[in-house]
């Protein structure tokens, strides 16, 4: 043992063992987050939301949109919103639907069945579709939670069925809406018409209307 040795009373193994300080520590734990987040950035809360016409190539919608807002602004229905972050970073702010208040009716009142959204578009993110857009675009799927839907308990209530101007729901023997599947093309109607979360006590507990538009991908 050095003079030195003898001093700090350190033993040579000990000193030649590397020390941690509080800016190495920092450096790589800061190394570690931005790894996992580009290794996860494609599926933190990669959730898929019902897109305008137009937009249902989700990977070129978000290749090619600029998040400048147009198609939310001209939607003649105000049903075009900005997809928040809990729906997947990288489509944050691209558009998607929301029917809470109203239904895409593809712009067939307002211009002759070509979406606004898709013509303002200044870089085709919302390619325009084959007209009439209502018969040639599916934008999803309506689905019915039978737990949470006054009519499966048995309370005679059909507001989605007289709400859906394609005809896609029907009753069955018991008055209670069935989605017909290959009629629907996930306009909202039915969603925006239901009043299941306005009655606290039949659905309590229920985060969503019972019966809501799914995404083409989650049929």
């Amino acid at each position: 043992m050095t003079d030195t040795e003898e001093r700090t009373g350190a033993a040579p193994e000990a000193r030649r063992r590397p020390t941690l300080t509080r800016r190495g520590l920092c450096l790589g734990l800061g190394g570690m987050a931005a790894l996992a987040a580009v290794g996860s950035v494609k599926y933190l809360g990669d959730t898929p939301v019902v897109r305008p016409p137009g937009g249902q190539d989700t990977e070129a919608l978000l290749s090619a949109c600029i998040r400048c807002q147009k198609c939310t602004e001209i939607c003649p229905r105000d049903v075009i919103v900005p997809s928040h972050i809990e729906n997947g970073i990288l489509g944050t702010r691209t558009p998607a639907l929301n029917f809470a208040e109203n239904y895409c009716n593809f712009c067939a009142e307002e211009n002759g069945g070509v979406p606004l959204c898709a013509a303002v578009c200044p870089t085709g993110a919302l390619a325009a579709p084959p007209t009439p857009a209502e018969e040639t675009v599916v934008l999803g799927l309506a689905e019915v939670n039978t737990d949470w839907c006054l009519a499966y308990k048995l309370i005679g209530c059909r507001f989605c069925y007289d709400a859906c101007p394609y005809e896609a729901i029907e009753l069955d023997e018991y008055n209670r809406p069935v989605v017909i599947e290959d009629t629907c093309n996930g306009c909202g109607a039915c969603e925006a018409a239901c009043v299941s979360l306005e009655n606290g006590s039949i659905t309590e507990g229920a985060t969503a209307r019972a019966i809501v538009v799914v995404p083409p991908s989650e049929n």
